[in-house]
């Protein structure tokens, strides 16, 4: 059986901003699976944390790999990005490659605090920011790919949190301690992407993508160029052809 693929998404969003990417790779025969990290979607109630989120991560990429005997290809978000790179350097050897998408920023302080503040003015509005987040996702989602963004919900109340836990990681010295393959995508006016060419030059085996016109959220607003990338690193990480579309009506988006 093909190596399986695990998407984790990016902070405040959940499993469900990839559902284009799953029914594009699950059309092609690769298993596939969304997580949500705690305090997001299914585990809203949920307090973020490093060791928890980490915990996430291990948890399906184990059972990934007894359900097709190899390791899987790890794909992170934003949020996830971070978590995923963290998560790969701590665990060598059990997953076979990893994307890194819309992460591409060294978490310091002067930056971390910034957005931090930025997020505690929002979140002093009466709904918390919700209209906010749904505004900009009209500006620069499709009405499609908005959908599949708030389906899982919008967590409003672990920002501060996760923003504490990415100030905290060493995402270079993580990346310099990896021995997989890792693909990074970044939109090209992605306000998360001003190291982007630091974390590639950091990497010992390292690709960068970069996909004209598009913002943070590269695999919505272009999951086209997105999961094509998709599809060529984990053909680099496995080593497989990944074979075609398995059903004309699936959607090859």
């Amino acid at each position: 059986m093909p190596a399986a693929v695990i998407l984790v998404h990016g902070l405040r969003t959940s499993a469900t901003m990839w559902r284009q990417q799953v029914d594009t790779l699950e059309a092609r025969g690769i298993r596939t699976r969304a997580i949500d990290l705690p305090g997001h979607g299914r585990r809203m109630e949920e307090r973020f944390d490093l060791d928890a989120a980490l915990g996430a991560i291990g948890d399906a990429v184990a059972a990934e790999t007894i359900a097709t005997g190899e390791r899987p290809y790890l794909v992170g978000f934003s949020l996830g990005g971070y978590m995923s790179i963290e998560w790969t350097a701590r665990n060598p050897g059990r997953v076979c490659g990893l994307l890194a998408a819309s992460c591409g920023t060294v978490p310091n302080r002067m930056i971390i605090d910034g957005w931090r503040l930025l997020a505690k003015g929002i979140h002093t509005l009466p709904d918390r920011g919700r209209a906010l987040n749904d505004f900009a996702l009209g500006i620069f989602v499709a009405p499609s790919g908005a959908r599949d963004v708030l389906a899982g919900g919008v967590a409003l109340e672990v920002m501060d949190d996760a923003l504490q836990v990415i100030r905290a990681l060493s995402p270079l010295a993580s990346l310099a301690a990896i021995d997989e393959p890792v693909l990074f995508v970044n939109g090209r006016f992605d306000h998360v992407g001003l190291h982007a060419a630091r974390f590639l030059a950091g990497t010992r085996r390292g690709r960068l993508v970069t996909v004209p016109g598009a913002t943070h959220m590269v695999s919505v607003t272009h999951p086209a160029e997105f999961t094509q990338a998709l599809l060529e690193g984990y053909t680099e990480a496995t080593g497989a052809p990944v074979r075609p579309r398995l059903s004309d009506d699936a959607p090859d988006w």
